[in-house]
């Protein structure tokens, strides 16, 4: 795998090996991937550099990745928000952090066709999937948290619940390969598709200053054909910063990797891989001198902030170039057109 990967990248201006090499060496023993050497831990950056890794190549330290997850799985499901040093750090129970497992399994088993890992993670997904559609309110959002004092956050997140529709979606694919029903997965998919799609008003729209606000709903597949472009159109003069990237926030002038790759991600995932590889390429210099990318950057002064070499930034540059050079079988995991085959759009 870890060859393919190499000679395939060639073909691009991102040195693969280098990133995931990056994310094998952070990655502690216990299988705990940090945000950054000595940092914190939270469960869905985990998971994304966690893909990173298997996009790599490093199939062994990936799949250690989800199994410390399913050892430090919480009784009702769920995961804390961060750890650090596998200590819990903050003991918020995020919806949309826990329901991420699922996307990071079918996309291990996308690229390794393992059946056992499967089954092997199936009782955890279903915990998982269960303890976010618990908090899923009448009207279809889902409730982004409960406390640690355990009090459900009546407040609905619109990237949170974007994301968890293809959580969702990911959960019942496994579900279909491992053949069991769960059709109030499948009932919560749709209300919640609902939710995004047509109810905005039920999110707290003090969040749309945010760019994953703008692009997630696309990116999940949620929103998709002629409303996901007019989507991307509407809000792209409020976010892009031409030739640099994205903003993460509209009224900040902060350029982030992350977040730009999320729309390479969604771009490429409606099919508008030409514009997909030109953001794509906006950032393929903004690198550290051992070719890991900077989390973000200042505009026009163009300060480095933070300094940190972070791991999911550089887990989701993979996971990009992934999706427009199709460099493991995992590569469609976020377009429209997969789901659609399959029956889970």
């Amino acid at each position: 795998m870890k060859r393919e990967v190499s000679e395939k990248k060639q073909e691009i201006a991102v040195d693969i090996d280098q990133l995931a090499a990056l994310l094998a060496r952070l990655q502690k023993d216990t299988g705990d991937i940090p945000w950054s050497e000595g940092g914190k831990t939270d469960p869905w950056d985990h998971i994304e550099a966690a893909m990173g890794l298997c996009i790599g190549g490093y199939l062994p330290e990936a799949r250690r990745a989800f199994e410390w997850l399913a050892d430090i799985q919480l009784e009702d499901g769920s995961w804390y928000a961060s750890y650090l040093d596998g200590e819990p750090l903050d003991k918020t129970r995020d919806t949309n952090i826990t329901a991420y497992i699922a996307v990071g399994v079918y996309h291990f088993y996308l690229v390794t066709k393992n059946r056992d890992f499967l089954i092997r993670m199936w009782p955890v997904i279903c915990r998982a999937m269960d303890f976010a559609v618990s908090m899923q309110a009448p009207t279809g959002e889902i409730y982004w948290a409960k406390s640690p004092e355990l009090e459900i956050d009546h407040m609905a997140l619109l990237t949170g619940s974007s994301s968890i529709y293809m959580s969702l979606k990911c959960a019942l694919a496994i579900a279909g390969i491992l053949n069991k029903e769960k059709r109030e997965w499948q009932a919560a998919k749709s209300a919640l598709g609902h939710a995004v799609r047509d109810g905005y008003h039920l999110f707290n729209m003090t969040k749309s200053r945010y760019s994953m606000d703008w692009f997630y709903p696309v990116l999940s597949g949620a929103v998709t054909g002629e409303a996901a472009r007019k989507r991307i159109d509407q809000h792209w003069k409020k976010f892009v910063v031409e030739g640099m990237g994205i903003r993460c926030v509209s009224d900040q002038p902060w350029v982030t990797i992350a977040e730009t790759s999320e729309l390479v991600l969604a771009l490429s995932g409606m099919g508008n891989k030409k514009l997909a590889e030109i953001v794509f390429q906006w950032i393929s210099g903004r690198t550290f001198d051992d070719g890991s990318y900077w989390c973000g950057f200042t505009f026009p002064d163009m300060v480095i902030w933070p300094e940190d070499k972070i791991t999911w930034t550089n887990g989701v540059v993979i996971m990009a170039a992934d999706a427009l050079y199709h460099l493991s079988p995992a590569c469609d995991l976020f377009s429209h057109e997969f789901w659609a085959a399959s029956g889970l759009a």
